[in-house]
């Protein structure tokens, strides 16, 4: 006697559910014929009778009053798999965990979890931000499995994929008398009031690298600890700044302008992971999505489309 296979269990279940073997063959949506063929093969090889043929319906027979008891219990324990399954497909009862920086979580990151929801519609999300600094041990710790970053941590117990390159670029209250320009240079702005970000922060160094390859050490008339801030802070009029292009990646931007920088300086975004660790599904779809809305923004730039509003 050999095995049974799926397919002949899950024929046997639809005999014994419907009684005929033309109920079966429409219950699993193939031929009869095949149907008949199977289980007289599935009866012969097993050498026991399954079935009882009286007035053209199929009784199971008393003899495999076990088998049928077991063909029951194997179909319940393949449909509570497909089941399990289907909501890992969802996300149901799953969770994803990481981290960005605030440069990244502040537009980019939302649109990214848009595609991540449309993949996985119920799937629990668990999103935190953090400074550079803190990206370290939330890793290390095991708290989540990455973090979108804007600056590559040189450290042998992480790894970080580059996930897109942009530029950074300068941004103004919309009536500033320099607004209309296409692009403007540092030294264009040297002397006004700027808003930034400490530059011993790695942040920070990053948008203050143009004013000191230009030889200009920036003096700022306001720090903020965030990009957001630095945005806030610029739209309400108080100065002017330099940015990631990813912390002002939205269509609309009323109340500033955002200038193309005459001395381009590289900005780029990472995927930062503990090392070693294997990355669930959910996560490696949230890196993807990261990197195409990333590369969507570098692509787009709303503010270099003529007559773009917030531009």
């Amino acid at each position: 006697m050999r095995d049974l296979t799926l397919r002949q269990i899950e024929v046997i279940r639809a005999v014994m559910m419907t009684g005929t073997i033309a109920g079966a063959a429409a219950l699993l949506n193939v031929s009869a014929p095949g149907i008949s063929r199977l289980l007289k093969h599935t009866e012969a090889s097993l050498g026991v009778r399954l079935f009882e043929r009286k007035a053209g319906l199929f009784i199971p027979a008393t003899e495999a009053a076990r088998v049928f008891e077991q063909v029951h219990q194997v179909y319940e324990k393949v449909e509570n798999l497909s089941f399990v399954v289907g909501n890992l497909r969802r996300g149901r009862d799953a969770g994803l965990a990481f981290a960005s920086v605030p440069s990244i979580a502040q537009f980019i990151a939302s649109r990214a979890l848009r595609r991540v929801r449309s993949r996985f519609p119920e799937l629990y999300i668990d999103l935190n931000i953090l400074t550079i600094e803190d990206a370290v041990d939330y890793l290390l710790l095991e708290r989540g499995e990455f973090v979108a970053m804007s600056y590559a941590v040189e450290n042998p117990a992480l790894d970080c994929h580059l996930l897109a390159r942009g530029e950074v670029v300068a941004i103004l209250p919309h009536n500033h008398p320099l607004a209309g320009r296409q692009s403007i240079s540092v030294h264009d702005i040297a002397d006004e009031p700027l808003i930034g970000v400490d530059p011993s922060d790695p942040y920070g160094a990053i948008v203050a690298r143009p004013f000191r390859d230009a030889g200009i050490e920036p003096r700022h008339a306001i720090r903020g600890r965030f990009a957001q801030t630095v945005v806030s802070l610029v739209r309400h009029g108080l100065g002017v700044a330099l940015i990631d292009e990813f912390s002002v990646a939205e269509v609309y931007m009323p109340g500033l302008v955002r200038v193309r920088l005459s001395e381009t300086v590289e900005v780029s975004a990472f995927a930062m992971q503990k090392r070693g660790r294997v990355l669930s599904s959910f996560a490696e779809h949230a890196i993807e999505a990261l990197r195409h809305e990333l590369s969507a923004a570098v692509r787009s730039r709303p503010w270099e489309r003529a007559g773009a509003p917030g531009h």
